[in-house]
């Protein structure tokens, strides 16, 4: 058993959905969160190819499973703890007591490991009604600016989901290059001894004590092969530029205008 919430006990609930690809975009932010399981509740039949092009080839079956209901009663069920979810406030009751979406998520970790629990979202133009919050055991809003507090059904789905994955548990693995060997390193760093000798930047009495320092530097970034070529390519690109300008200077005879 996990220490966070349980995905695999969550569904989302749409409500009367006024349009229809927002219904595979919802879906398809439902999966990117690991969730799979969607319901839609209302008497209109949808369109499936609309959905599916907004879900895509990815959360297209997310959508191949969607269970249709007449009400949301019917949807609801078999949930065992509902959550509504609110754009507005007010002076009912239902409205007063709202959490945001990572209060909700904490709250779902115990409930979500032994019981099936609903996320309802109400139809994009009102949302849900104060009928439909009588069945929710929790209310949540999303928090927003206070001159553009409409969003977009699909993108409060998102918000939500991506609240219940991060208490899931789940973390994004960081990505670790495959660093550049140590041979490569080495002959990075005598081609660039040469090169710094040449140039005067290092003692050329004991150029290894010099380099410790250059060194030093470099070991703070973790060089990959490719760094190690770029190196190595500025290196030949100085050496170039030295053997030109000394040929320039036989060539005129070591004469300055």
């Amino acid at each position: 058993m996990t220490n966070g919430i349980s995905l695999r006990h969550i569904t989302i609930v749409l409500k009367q959905p006024k349009y229809v690809g927002n219904i595979g975009s919802a879906a398809r932010c439902a999966k990117n969160m690991g969730i799979e399981r969607v319901v839609v509740a209302g008497e209109e039949h949808y369109d499936e190819a609309q959905m599916k092009q907004m879900a895509t080839h990815c959360a297209a079956d997310v959508v191949d499973g969607i269970r249709y209901f007449d009400t949301i009663d019917e949807a609801l069920a078999g949930a065992r703890y509902v959550v509504g979810t609110t754009a507005r406030a007010g002076r009912s009751q239902l409205r007063q007591s709202v959490v945001d979406p990572r209060r909700m998520a904490e709250a779902l970790i115990d409930v979500s490991k032994t019981n099936e629990v609903a996320i309802v979202f109400g139809p994009e133009d009102r949302g849900l009604t104060n009928h439909d919050l009588r069945y929710c055991d929790l209310v949540v809003t999303i928090p927003t600016a206070d001159r553009m507090r409409s969003i977009n059904l699909s993108h409060a789905v998102m918000i939500i989901c991506y609240e219940l994955l991060m208490a899931s548990g789940v973390r994004p693995t960081s990505f670790t290059p495959r660093l550049a060997a140590r041979g490569e390193m080495e002959k990075m760093y005598r081609h660039l001894e040469e090169v710094l000798l040449k140039i005067d930047f290092i003692n050329t009495q004991n150029p290894a004590h010099s380099m410790i320092g250059v060194r030093r530097f470099f070991s703070r970034v973790q060089f990959t092969a490719k760094d190690v070529k770029i190196v190595r390519g500025i290196c030949r690109q100085v050496e170039n530029c030295m053997e030109k300008a000394t040929k320039d200077l036989t060539s005129t005879g070591g004469d300055r205008k």
